[in-house]
């Protein structure tokens, strides 16, 4: 992944990358802005995207107040509601029209969101290892308890991920310097701040999104996605487990026809990059069929 680019989304300086041609593929990695787990950005998708480039004109983006791309303006946009509007006002940004999207964790609740708001937009959306869209409570508190001190440091990131994971061998010292590098900047620092020691996340981030997630079940279940529709998940993912995955398509599939689910063994959280050959072929071919 070579040569960011940026372009402004509403005032909102928003980092991304591209390459390759023909259908267009966006897509959205995990976290939120102010974690203080990972400083997730685009190159959580460094292991795919080469691959996916040879078939699609593929983009991968910072999500709002992450990696490199800005934080919110007003701290009232410290939500998951304004990282889906940022989501979207990037794509008309780009130009772009009949939009396949991938979103991973907290990227495929925004993606579910996008297909359900902007249905004239998306062409095909693709949820992956998702506890934010997933009914039940997440097994991060246990699964994650106790990493390394200080948090997001370079240690405490590698910590966190290896536990996420089925095989580590998928942490690439490149995608930890990005990572450590984006946790040390001042607006990430900034933003960790305000969803922390000033409380955005436990007292507007969370309550919102419990609002916004119920309203999105009610959705699924009595509207549905109007696009092709695809859940893809780690067999072996230690947080958002299997089970929910299957309660996800199957609320999907009741309404979408054209839905299918995709289960990649040994693998974990990062579904994606532990197996990206797999995932890469999976992903393609029900673009693919879309057009069918």
């Amino acid at each position: 992944m070579m040569n960011p680019k940026s372009i402004d989304v509403a005032g909102i300086k928003t980092r991304y990358f591209e390459a390759g041609s023909r259908q267009h593929l966006v897509l959205f990695h995990g976290g939120n802005m102010g974690s203080g787990n990972l400083a997730e950005c685009a190159e959580d998708w460094d292991r795919n995207f080469e691959g996916l480039a040879r078939h699609c004109h593929v983009i991968a983006v910072d999500k709002l107040g992450q990696g490199y791309t800005n934080n919110p303006l007003l701290n009232k946009d410290f939500t998951m509601a304004a990282t889906v509007r940022h989501a979207y006002e990037f794509i008309k940004a780009l130009g772009l029209d009949q939009v396949h999207i991938a979103g991973h964790s907290r990227g495929g609740y925004l993606v579910c969101r996008l297909a359900l708001d902007h249905p004239e937009l998306i062409a095909s959306c693709t949820i992956i290892d998702t506890n934010t869209l997933a009914p039940g409570s997440p097994r991060s508190a246990q699964v994650l308890g106790n990493p390394p001190i200080p948090r997001l440091s370079r240690e405490s990131q590698r910590w966190i991920i290896e536990h996420y994971s089925y095989n580590p061998d998928h942490i690439t010292e490149t995608w930890l310097d990005t990572m450590s590098e984006i946790a040390s900047l001042p607006k990430s620092i900034e933003a960790n701040q305000k969803m922390v020691a000033q409380g955005l996340g436990k007292n507007q981030f969370m309550p919102s999104l419990t609002i916004d997630k119920s309203r999105t079940f009610a959705e699924l279940r009595d509207i549905g996605l109007k696009c092709p529709a695809l859940v893809m998940w780690g067999r072996n993912d230690p947080t958002a487990i299997l089970d929910q995955g299957e309660i996800i398509f199957d609320l999907i599939a009741s309404k979408q026809r054209h839905s299918s689910m995709c289960v990649l063994n040994q693998a974990g959280h990062f579904c994606f990059r532990e197996q990206p050959d797999a995932f890469n072929a999976r992903l393609i071919n029900f673009i693919n069929s879309t057009g069918e």
